[in-house]
């Protein structure tokens, strides 16, 4: 059995990882399809080791007789497409921020939470949570399901493919004004963002916080548990792919360090690297390319009854993006849930 896939904004960063993701994983596909804008229509793409994809126009497509939409077009895209994709009969995995609060849109990490994925045919619509929001769930699940975590301060650092193509070439530009000694504009970022840290991603609301920060808190609720609280602070840094984040956790019951260390390693998507010596940790660098969720410096928080401190780095456009994505579709199929078509 196999399946029609559309990968919509095949021409952005997560849209090429999933069509990456796709191969790689041998989903079982019988067509694939690339979508994006009409100015990006007529360009190509790669699926595969030797299979090139001409992109055609997502406002022209018809989705009737597609099994599937993986989309990563932007959020305003998504409000139009995705209800249309749907209704045609596509089950729809979005990527963007647009329908992941809705009550009725199941908000999924396989790994965390894949019984959400029952209630998906109310809509059409599955949404994958903001990149960073995964790799912490991942890295919460094991240790909750044990301890119950009830409070958690994270701070993140995140890489500028976060921001799209854009921040990537944005920080290209900028780190190379500096080496010849010239003033790089900030365009996509409010501040310089080579050799810098930006304390800002996204909008500003009116607490203080950013969406970024809000979204960690609701979607972390939505996910895993929504009793627990969540206070983030969502920092851009100048890495290129890979996003970090200190994760402070108080858990109503007694944990030790060498009971976390194993419930994680026990955990699917996750590897712990946690030496406590030079070079004992995973960064983002060494992370990039990679699938899992990798934990490194496990500690006692002795400042909080039964607190915990680790380090949690991922991919962001792989297990933050498109491997999360196209792994909500395969468990679409192993729950039996997705209406098997003959290739």
């Amino acid at each position: 059995m196999a399946y029609r896939v559309a990968v919509v904004g095949a021409t952005g960063a997560v849209g090429r990882e999933m069509l990456k993701t796709l191969a790689e994983r041998n989903f079982p596909v019988s067509e694939v399809v690339a979508l994006g804008s009409a100015r990006s229509t007529g360009s190509e793409v790669s699926f595969g080791d030797n299979q090139v994809l001409k992109v055609r126009n997502l406002e022209t497509f018809d989705f009737h007789g597609w099994d599937i939409g993986l989309f990563s077009p932007g959020a305003a895209v998504s409000a139009v497409h995705a209800p249309r994709a749907a209704e045609a009969g596509c089950v729809v995995i979005d990527n963007t921020s647009q329908f992941r609060m809705d009550h009725d849109v199941p908000l999924v990490v396989p790994e965390v939470n894949p019984h959400a994925l029952a209630k998906f045919a109310r809509r059409n619509i599955i949404a994958n949570p903001n990149c960073s929001t995964i790799q912490m769930v991942v890295a919460l699940k094991p240790l909750h399901d044990r301890f119950k975590a009830k409070r958690v301060v994270v701070a993140t650092y995140q890489s500028v493919s976060g921001a799209g193509k854009e921040g990537m070439d944005e920080l290209y530009a900028h780190t190379k004004s500096v080496f010849v000694h010239e003033q790089g504009p900030a365009q996509h970022f409010t501040k310089e963002i080579a050799f810098n840290c930006i304390p800002h991603i996204d909008k500003f609301m009116d607490d203080g916080s950013t969406k970024e920060e809000w979204k960690m808190a609701v979607e972390t609720k939505k996910i895993l548990d929504p009793d627990i609280a969540v206070h983030a602070t969502c920092v851009r840094v100048p890495v290129f792919i890979g996003h970090g984040e200190a994760v402070n956790v108080e858990f109503e019951r007694p944990i030790t360090v060498n009971e976390a260390r194993a419930a994680l390693r026990d955990f699917e998507g996750i590897e712990v690297v946690d030496h406590r010596q030079d070079g004992g940790y995973i960064t983002p660098l060494d992370c990039a390319g990679e699938d899992a969720v990798f934990v490194s410096r496990i500690r006692k928080d002795p400042t909080v009854a039964n607190g915990l401190s680790f380090w949690c780095v991922s991919d962001n456009l792989r297990k933050g993006a498109a491997l999360n994505a196209v792994q909500i579709a395969e468990t679409l199929i192993a729950q039996g849930l997705l209406a098997k078509k003959a290739a």
